[in-house]
């Protein structure tokens, strides 16, 4: 058996630390500027916590938005919760980092997308290790029209 190294999970990994420095640094100190996030995650991921009427109403994915109001916000090395309003109806949430698809920061065109191995191409299904792909794209704000989109597909065997 050859040994290699599963740059794909180390990029998730990598991946979800930003995401936890970031939402840690807003729990101190809420949002600065004009940032807010869009986050996207699987609704059916064992370790989510929601309310029985939003996981009925989302089944597979739900993106919720940390801007104007939101409280409660903790942060664990595992994930975080957070307490949304869902039409006049504070409701609190758990989302573990593995659970997470997306997170976008559109105010600074910054964006993370975590694919999962149901994601790969046909032709990659028989291959049950193959690592998970990163998608990474990030945008400057001096360069309005124009992400770089770095994968890992590149590097896979």
């Amino acid at each position: 058996m050859s040994r290699s190294i599963d740059y794909g999970n180390l990029m998730h990994a990598a991946m979800r630390g930003l995401i936890q420095k970031v939402l840690t640094e807003v729990s101190k100190n809420g949002l600065p500027g004009n940032h807010h996030f869009f986050i996207t995650f699987d609704t059916m991921h064992p370790d989510v916590e929601l309310a029985d009427w939003l996981s009925d109403r989302y089944p597979g994915d739900m993106t919720i938005v940390l801007e104007h109001w939101f409280e409660n916000l903790e942060v664990t090395d595992e994930g975080f919760s957070v307490t949304l309003n869902f039409g006049d109806s504070p409701e609190p949430l758990y989302i573990p980092y593995d659970a997470i698809r997306t997170f976008v920061d559109p105010s600074v065109e910054f964006g993370l997308r975590f694919e999962t191995q149901e994601d790969q191409d046909d032709e990659d299904e028989d291959d049950e290790e193959a690592p998970m792909d990163v998608d990474v794209e990030e945008e400057k704000a001096d360069k309005p029209h124009k992400a770089e989109v770095v994968s890992l597909d590149k590097f896979r065997k």
